[in-house]
């Protein structure tokens, strides 16, 4: 792949002019290409497959999140692709915690970009095909696919995930913040739906030895899927372990919760995904942006990243893309405007410092460490004692009345 502006195309090669060229059809290209074919843009959204193949990534979203997605004028499509649930369960110090009525809203990643995929506007057609030349300027930003179509457009969205080969055609460099950070790990139960119950459960281990921050288990379709994130590299012997015989080393962290959850009977391979904290440099340029991923990654035990990605399509879809095409070029300063909101900007940050705060407090060992758990530690303790208290008050009225 090359940056270079004089690259040739064949003389009998496709091409086509739009406004906006988009690389990457995961959840943030899809995303804003629909959202941009509504609006009456002209678009290109380009990716390898026409199919989104099956990937262990996201797996589960908030209200805030569903939110997002009803702004940006997708709620109904989404709601279709995602199974909700109105309660969790939730387990701390070894017992139950609390009942939060909250809804959450779980998804396979491979289907729900698909489904979003058959929501593109028929004016924006999925273009499959490889990127294999690509030059950005002030004016214009040129790509060449492998099979010599030549597309043209006055911005490119860079949505392309993990992928380095047009970053680094573009001169743009990934930093990594902190390397391995986390382990993402997913596996089927077996129990089904029926027997587990119409709500999620969430579980916190006892003891930092673990280095897990926490297990969720949710419905996804008529499947049981579990997640769980560990502070850990994928060749440590405790996920090898794991990845061996979940359900034994699962009925040995977490008893409290196996008679809930089939006594963690476990119905298919275990997945894991590694994870890096990541930012970018020199991606201040004219004629170009990276949104989602490409731009920066967080931990997914947040569940920050799908937010991070809304937010990016929300700014630039209502606000800079609109702006930018009503006056000639697509120069810098235009650019810098995006990478500037002090919305996006909030977004990565919180994103950021959320997962950073989240290893800390489950792995630190030194004193101001060990000091901020004995307090939330304590906090939800007298919690605990509290609710007990409340019922047994609730208790005894109850049978006092029935004596009377």
């Amino acid at each position: 792949m090359s940056s270079e502006s004089g690259s040739k195309a064949p003389a009998n090669a496709e091409s086509s002019v739009v406004d906006v060229a988009i690389v990457g059809a995961g959840l943030a290209g899809t995303t804003m290409a629909i959202v941009l074919g509504k609006a009456g843009r002209k678009v290109a959204l380009i990716d390898p497959h026409r199919v989104h193949h099956d990937e262990f990534r996201a797996e589960k979203t908030r209200s805030e999140q569903m939110q997002l997605f009803e702004k940006i004028g997708l709620g109904r499509v989404v709601g279709g692709l995602v199974t909700p649930t109105p309660e969790i369960l939730v387990f701390r110090l070894g017992q139950f915690f609390q009942r939060k009525l909250d809804s959450e809203f779980a998804f396979s990643y491979g289907p729900l970009v698909n489904g979003l995929r058959e929501a593109l506007p028929t004016e924006v057609p999925l273009t499959v095909g490889k990127v294999a030349e690509v030059s950005t300027g002030p004016d214009r930003q040129r790509l060449v696919l492998v099979d010599g179509a030549v597309i043209n457009a006055r911005l490119l969205v860079v949505a392309t995930g993990s992928g380095e080969a047009i970053r680094r055609a573009i001169g743009v460099e990934r930093v990594e913040e902190s390397k391995a950070h986390s382990l993402a790990i997913g596996f089927d139960l077996a129990i089904s739906p029926q027997e587990f119950g119409s709500q999620c459960l969430t579980a916190y281990p006892r003891n930092i030895v673990h280095r897990i921050p926490f297990l969720t288990i949710f419905r996804i379709g008529n499947r049981m899927r579990a997640n769980m994130f560990s502070y850990r590299t994928v060749a440590d012997p405790w996920t090898q372990a794991f990845r061996a015989n979940p359900q034994q080393m699962l009925l040995q962290m977490m008893p409290e919760i196996a008679a809930q959850c089939g006594n963690f009977a476990v119905a298919s391979p275990v997945e894991l995904r590694p994870v890096s904290l990541t930012t970018t440099r020199n991606h201040r340029r004219s004629g170009v942006v990276f949104i989602g991923d490409a731009f920066s990654t967080t931990c997914p035990a947040q569940g920050d990243g799908i937010r991070r990605v809304l937010t990016d399509v929300d700014r630039l879809c209502s606000t800079y893309i609109p702006a930018w095409l009503e006056t000639p070029g697509m120069g810098i300063e235009k650019i810098c405007a995006f990478y500037d909101d002090p919305i996006k900007i909030a977004a990565d940050a919180s994103a950021m410092r959320s997962s950073l705060y989240a290893r800390a407090i489950t792995t630190e060992a030194g004193l101001e460490w060990r000091i901020r758990r004995l307090r939330n530690n304590t906090a939800r303790q007298l919690m605990i004692v509290a609710r007990k208290m409340r019922h047994l008050g609730q208790r005894r009225t109850t049978a006092i009345r029935e004596a009377t």
